[in-house]
């Protein structure tokens, strides 16, 4: 049995990850941590967890742990993560994998010499309409990459505690609202939930971002962002994500275009169309691709040497530093360029 630690156990890790840890046969989740000591209590009795903390260092020092999620606000993602590898734990961690890029790359050394797994859970490599079509660019059938175009809109205004709240939202306790402070938060919008745009563009394509520039409606604290890149292929493409959409649907529409084909990604829910000269349209449900495993089975089966890392620290400095290229292009007007 692995021995799991959560550090941050809030309102994102009740919904997304705690079901995950106590569903899994070979997880024994044994604490919680979290400041607010009344949502502790009450997150650990819903999952029936005996251990329970407000301090991450107390967790580390006297729990016998062997893994920890760290779900904390993102600007404290390098600090307790650092902490977790220190204290011996592989770590899965939640998006943004940092803040500062220094950091990730910090992170990625730190997991290197300590010898345990550090996973990040952005979305793309555990969505089945992105590993699918990831498979399906990999295959050739769109040939080369010309241009990738990700359109989303929103309204998450209620997290970010410029709106009321959902009078339902899932979860077991409300969001802590760290998303409306630019300094724990690390910026807007754009380093929250269009961090996983950033990801898919070069995820599904196993490019790299070689040059960015931005606009963004407020620079750092943004709600609606356009990120525009070159591909290390030679392609270009955009990222635009509208975060006050007073349309009650969250839309997804990504297009990628390539010498042979397009493809056409709608949600949500989504569904795939395949468009090939000489070919009939494909058209793939959702439903009928395959489902990847989810970050807490991904990990696990990583640590018990089932199946390598679908999502390894090393991989996402890069959209750290992407992100971070776009708040400053967005803030001085300039393209930036990455890498070299």
């Amino acid at each position: 049995m692995t021995r799991w630690g959560v550090i941050g156990a809030g309102w994102f890790a009740s919904r997304r990850h705690l079901p995950e840890l106590v569903a899994h046969p070979e997880v024994d989740l044994v604490a919680l941590c979290r400041r607010q000591p009344e949502p502790l209590a009450q997150l650990a009795a819903h999952f029936g967890v005996a251990q329970t903390y407000t301090d991450v260092e107390a967790m580390l020092s006297q729990a016998e742990l062997d893994a920890v999620l760290v779900c904390s606000p993102h600007n404290l993602h390098f600090r307790h993560t650092a902490a977790a590898l220190q204290a011996g734990c592989h770590v899965l961690l939640e998006k943004p994998m940092t803040v500062h890029t220094a950091d990730a790359v910090a992170l990625v050394g730190l997991a290197e010499r300590s010898g345990k797994l550090l996973e990040v859970a952005y979305n793309p490599p555990y969505w089945r309409q992105t590993v699918y079509l990831r498979e399906r660019l990999a295959a050739g059938d769109l040939g080369t990459i010309e241009t990738v175009d990700l359109r989303w809109t929103g309204d998450i205004r209620g997290v970010f505690g410029r709106s009321p709240l959902p009078a339902r939202l899932p979860g077991l306790v409300p969001p802590s609202l760290f998303r409306g402070d630019i300094e724990a938060n690390g910026g807007g919008h754009l380093i929250d939930g269009g961090s996983h745009q950033i990801c898919e563009a070069m995820w599904v394509t196993g490019q790299e971002f070689t040059t960015v520039s931005a606009q963004m409606d407020s620079v750092p604290d943004d709600l609606r962002f356009q990120v525009n890149f070159a591909l290390s292929g030679g392609g270009f493409g955009s990222v635009v994500s509208i975060g006050d959409s007073p349309c009650p649907d969250r839309r997804s529409v990504s297009l990628y275009l390539g010498t042979a084909g397009t493809a056409v990604l709608r949600g949500m829910p989504f569904e795939l169309t395949l468009l090939r000269p000489g070919h009939d349209p494909e058209r793939i449900p959702e439903s009928a691709m395959p489902e990847p495993p989810q970050p807490v089975v991904a990990l696990q089966d990583a640590i018990a040497g089932r199946s390598p890392q679908r999502c390894p620290g090393a991989s996402c400095v890069r959209y750290v530093a992407a992100i971070a290229a776009a708040y400053e292009a967005a803030a001085t007007g300039q393209t930036k360029a990455l890498g070299g």
